[in-house]
């Protein structure tokens, strides 16, 4: 039996699994200023909301790794995203702000399942030498949603208060697990094989982390990532609290800005035409360094201001548009049967850093720009740092890698990502 599926509508599909977390963390960014004044706290404990959920986010990689592998990819599916909605609907009714942080860690526990096997499920549908072209189109839906989800936040808000929008978020949740229950082949076959004792998942993990092509460019990639949970967590104390904007000129800003990585994020689906993933890695790695360099100096010198702030982030977070996807493509690259594991992982490595610069921007005094600012240049310095130093084993080991996907699973897949094709044996 031969089930034939367009590349573009199972794109879409991973796309709207992708968003669910994007937009729990986005949506509610323009509420900072209303859960402060309503908890009596500052900005900077509401972005603890953020903390917590980042860190629920990486917990829930390693837990939904091995599920997904064993299970096949609905099954967890359906019981994380469940728990997803449930707590959604308990953050709505949050007496106060610690208990919200506690729920929102259990939201990220349940909606990081969706970004877990929307990754490993471009494993399952495309081969290799498709997966950072796939990835870029696949994160174009996630670049999409900080143009989106602040301005629907702002609206929902309007409408109903901060609750509403989490109950909004529960709704378009349910939406999405019955339109992939009901319209997404299942694209990885429950494995038996595959333990789930702590012993053997923890091993799993090891080998995987020993990869010389894994542990290079999903380290670095995850300090060039954590540029965008730096702009995510510290944009409103950066813009509404340091430039005194209002929040629906907050939202258009933070609109524009992820335009650029959302133009950049796709751009890189060109330049792949003409440059491997690991050169693209490289060269605009080493350009945000520069802008990080340059948006530390500037704030520290105080002759940005608003207009220098956005040119500089702009162009800051156009390359992390092209870092990311290349990175967590040649991240997954030498896996097949443990796709999900090495998506678990990479997400840890994503996340789990993102938790740490959240916590710290946590922390920050809301005056003091220049903490904030210089966690964008760090960050990026140390994801160069580690590319510089494993690169050349990264790319010794590809003699080693696995065979695609499609020759050894009785995958066919379209040479480009129009088309894809899953044959059942």
């Amino acid at each position: 039996m031969r089930s034939k599926q367009s590349g573009l509508f199972v794109i879409s599909l991973l796309g709207a699994l992708s968003v669910v977390s994007p937009f729990a963390i986005d949506m509610y960014l323009p509420a900072f200023p209303e859960l402060a004044a309503e908890f009596g706290v500052p900005s900077t404990t509401v972005a603890l909301t953020l903390s917590s959920y980042f860190i629920g986010l990486a917990a829930g990689q390693v837990v939904y790794g091995p599920l997904l592998d064993r299970f096949g990819r609905k099954p967890p599916l359906t019981v994380g995203l469940s728990l997803f909605v449930l707590a959604s609907f308990g953050c709505a009714f949050a007496p106060g702000v610690y208990t919200l942080i506690g729920l929102r860690f259990v939201q990220a526990l349940g909606g990081c399942v969706a970004q877990v096997a929307s990754v490993a499920m471009v494993r399952d549908f495309f081969p290799r030498d498709q997966a950072a072209r796939v990835l870029s189109r696949l994160f174009l839906f996630i670049a999409v949603s900080p143009l989106l989800a602040p301005t629907v936040g702002t609206w929902v808000i309007r409408l109903g208060g901060w609750p509403a929008m989490f109950v909004a978020l529960a709704v378009v949740v349910v939406g999405i697990l019955v339109l992939v229950l009901s319209l997404l082949p299942e694209g990885h076959k429950p494995d038996a094989g595959i333990s789930l004792r702590p012993g053997p998942i923890l091993a799993e993990y090891f080998s995987i982390l020993r990869h010389p092509r894994f542990h290079t460019y999903a380290g670095a990639g995850a300090f060039s990532f954590a540029g965008l949970f730096t702009f995510v967590a510290g944009s409103p104390i950066l813009f509404m609290d340091g430039f005194g904007v209002s929040g629906r000129t907050y939202s258009m800003i933070f609109a524009l800005l992820a335009g650029g990585f959302i133009a950049a994020s796709q751009v890189n689906v060109v330049l792949l035409r003409y440059a491997r993933s690991e050169t693209l890695f490289l060269r605009f790695l080493i350009a945000q360094v520069i802008f990080g360099a340059l948006f530390l100096a500037g704030t520290w010198a105080d002759v940005l201001g608003l207009a220098g702030t956005l040119v500089v982030l702009f162009c800051f977070l156009c390359c992390v548009g092209v870092t990311n996807p290349n990175a967590s493509a040649l991240s997954i690259a030498p896996f097949t049967r443990n796709a999900g594991s090495a998506s678990a992982l990479l997400g840890f490595f994503q996340l789990g850093t993102g938790a740490v610069i959240s916590t710290a921007i946590g922390a920050a005094s809301p005056s003091d720009r220049v903490p904030i600012v210089s966690i964008f240049g760090i960050t990026a310095a140390i994801g160069l740092m580690i590319l510089l130093s494993g690169r050349r084993r990264a790319e010794a080991s590809l003699v080693n890698e696995e065979p695609l996907p499609h020759e050894e699973a009785g995958f066919e897949v379209g040479r480009e990502p129009g088309e894809c094709q899953m044959s059942a044996r």
